[in-house]
């Protein structure tokens, strides 16, 4: 099956914003010159961008009734992300459609790796023919079961025959920041584009470029990043968690202490205050064990 997605295709600018997080841009891409053929891929991208930007009742609302695959996955989607339990409707999906229909196996594994099913994910995701939107995922997945080896593995096949396409680019990059080393250099390249690219400029992207300056160790240019990702959307979770990081490195409590209350007013289940939590209960368990000794 063939990638409609590749950087022949007329697709690739708005894809290209897609995965760079700037789902406004994708929003406003005019798509009226595209072929009848990229119409669907370019509308799935257009509503998936609406999700990501918090429409899911919206584009539940759009497509109730519609009957292509495609569209029935993107529905699933955004249902699953109204908090509706639909995991068992799109396992059968799946089975039925997951087979030939790329969107299907894209939606589907995201679906099913959020809801903690990770190998039932990487299931579908492995029956793709020649997809990076796919192999992406199944890093991300690989990534998120501490399979850093898997995950490059994943990226360094696709390498073999997608060469130097954007996407792999930055799935190597992913793979880049759990490595560490001289690789967060070479990952901070890749997001610095992106950031730094009119059509691919996003929060996302520039948190991206933020992190990768923490790693290196460049505090005022990672505070730079992140002061431009609040200018564009002073509610983005993961900017408000990076300037936590930020500030605690500077020492800055008081800030940290504030930007903490707005993390949990803006995303109180954000992965980030989830580890905060985890940690400091492992801490108060650990001291637990031992009681101070005061010598007279």
């Amino acid at each position: 099956m063939s990638d409609p997605y590749s950087p022949e295709g007329e697709l690739i600018n708005i894809h290209t914003a897609f995965h760079a997080g700037a789902y406004q841009q994708v929003l406003d891409f005019d798509t009226s010159p595209f072929s009848s053929a990229n119409a669907l891929p370019a509308r799935i991208l257009k509503l998936r961008s609406q999700i990501a930007l918090g429409q899911s009742k919206a584009v539940v609302s759009e497509l109730k009734g519609e009957s292509t695959p495609d569209l029935i996955a993107v529905r699933l989607l955004a249902e699953y992300e109204g908090g509706k339990d639909i995991v068992g409707e799109a396992k059968k999906l799946a089975e039925k459609e997951g087979q030939e229909n790329l969107t299907v196996q894209l939606l589907v594994g995201i679906i099913l790796a959020k809801a903690g099913e990770l190998e039932e994910a990487l299931g579908v995701l492995s029956k793709h023919q020649g997809s990076l939107d796919a192999v992406a995922l199944i890093v991300q997945i690989h990534l998120h079961q501490n399979r850093t080896d898997l995950a490059l593995k994943e990226a360094q096949r696709a390498r073999k025959w997608a060469q130097d396409s954007l996407l792999v680019n930055i799935a190597e990059s992913w793979v880049g920041m759990r490595e560490g080393g001289e690789k967060y250099q070479s990952a901070f390249y890749v997001f610095e584009e992106l950031a730094q690219t009119s059509q691919s400029q996003s929060s996302h992207s520039l948190v991206a470029q933020a992190v990768s300056e923490l790693h290196l160790g460049r505090l005022p240019e990672a505070e730079a990043a992140l002061q431009q990702a609040i200018a564009i959307d002073g509610n983005y979770a993961d900017t408000i968690a990076n300037l936590i990081v930020l500030n605690t490195l500077l020492g800055k409590t008081e800030d940290v202490e504030k930007l903490k209350g707005q993390l949990e007013g803006v995303d109180k289940e954000h992965r980030a205050l989830a580890d905060w939590a985890e940690k400091r209960q492992a801490f108060e368990a650990a001291k637990a064990k031992y009681s101070p000794k005061f010598e007279p």
